[in-house]
């Protein structure tokens, strides 16, 4: 149950802070020790990224969640962004929006259920798409996962991507602390086939708030390459090639399911040699070096870094029935080539952590901040700042 006091807390800090008023580079000619820059903390201090927000405790993407993860010590939040139907970047998970909103309640928007085809994959739902940010500021924000409090369910509105900057901008004036934003373009292949491609706007954006250079507290992550190509080309701020999977196998290698098995810019091209490939390929020294040629890190699925494998008759729920394996060199190997290394997501809940954790998630952010990761992706930002507080008292 998410503590009253801290949510009073929250509100408390939202209402003061929304009371408002490039060329073609190689990634090695720009590369030098800001690329570490990790919130004004020194650069082998991790960053703890809000991963959508505080979003274990409240409706993620909203205002209200990210106020809450920079109360409880986030040095960056995480806007994933869509577009809307007239041209407006808007903080969600999805185009689909019938798992984090209440559209699916709103008989005004019925006939908007529709099915569209995403990376390749038919989806029913209401899409991003088909709705104005007019009729976007309409609807109301969900929680998307049952286990977790549902009482604030319709309270949040959906944020621009605009509020969430100005956010950023006002919590840093007020906390006198660097308040950073990490937006994913979420489908980039998807949404330029509609014709609302996300670059363009997304650095307007940076750039109106004065956030577009090197030297920003903005990193802009994507699970596409042509799309992180295509900002290296418009803008100066980091970049950060995400790289997915679907599963762990039994014997603690990744499973390559689709569509979480590439780069969807890859499949959708046709080519037989990135068909040939996986996002596993972009963790090869190769692959390694491809990334730091347009983006400056990369930010795996932690299982890239350390695998799990079953537990031999355990009952346990989810990964409480999996047992760590040893930890392999990718962070190291990264590093050697100058690329940070980010890593998500990170939750409390005892079915996402393997036994070996004794459902204490301090104990995995600990191990993770020892293997010397760059940044961490969380659901609950306050256990991963204590958990860092804890781990760098025991590096004194």
């Amino acid at each position: 149950m998410f503590p009253r006091r801290s949510f009073t807390l929250s509100l408390a800090l939202l209402g003061a802070m929304l009371a408002f008023p490039a060329s073609a580079h190689d990634r090695d000619d720009r590369r030098d020790d800001d690329r570490h820059h990790h919130g004004g903390h020194g650069r082998d201090i991790p960053l703890v990224i809000g991963h959508r927000g505080a979003s274990g405790y409240l409706p993620e993407h909203t205002l209200e969640a990210y106020a809450l993860a920079i109360q409880q010590g986030a040095d960056y939040i995480e806007p994933d962004l869509v577009i809307t139907k007239d041209g407006h970047l808007i903080a969600r998970h999805e185009p689909n929006l019938i798992a984090t909103t209440d559209v699916k309640d709103r008989p005004e928007f019925a006939s908007r259920r529709r099915v569209m085809v995403v990376d390749g994959f038919p989806e029913e739902g209401f899409f991003a798409s088909d709705f104005t940010l007019k009729e976007i500021k309409t609807l109301r924000a969900v929680q998307a996962f049952a286990e977790r409090p549902q009482q604030y369910n319709g309270k949040f509105r959906i944020p621009t991507f605009k509020e969430v900057i100005d956010l950023a901008k006002k919590a840093r004036r007020d906390t006198g602390r660097v308040i950073g934003i990490a937006p994913e373009t979420k489908h980039p292949t998807y949404h330029q086939q509609l014709g609302l491609a996300l670059e363009r706007p997304l650095v307007r954006a940076l750039t109106e708030a004065g956030w577009n250079d090197r030297h920003a507290p903005v990193f802009i992550q994507s699970f596409e390459q042509g799309n992180l190509k295509q900002l290296n080309r418009m803008t100066h701020v980091r970049l950060i090639q995400l790289l997915d999977a679907n599963d762990v196998k039994d014997d603690g290698t990744l499973d390559f399911t689709a569509p979480y098995d590439r780069p969807y810019d890859w499949t959708a091209s046709g080519d037989p040699r990135l068909l040939s490939r996986t996002f596993a390929y972009l963790t090869t020294d190769a692959g390694l070096r491809e990334v730091r040629q347009y983006a400056d890190g990369i930010s795996p699925w932690k299982r890239y870094i350390v695998g799990t494998t079953p537990i031999a008759g355990s009952t346990a729920p989810g990964e409480a029935a999996r047992k760590l394996v040893p930890a392999n060199d990718l962070i190291k190997r990264a590093h050697k080539l100058g690329l940070v290394v980010q890593t998500w997501t990170f939750r409390n809940e005892a079915r996402r952590l393997p036994a070996d954790y004794g459902n204490d998630p301090a104990k995995e952010y600990k191990q993770f901040y020892e293997l010397g990761i760059d940044g961490v992706f969380s659901d609950f930002p306050d256990t991963a700042v204590k958990a860092r507080k804890e781990w760098l008292r025991g590096q004194r």
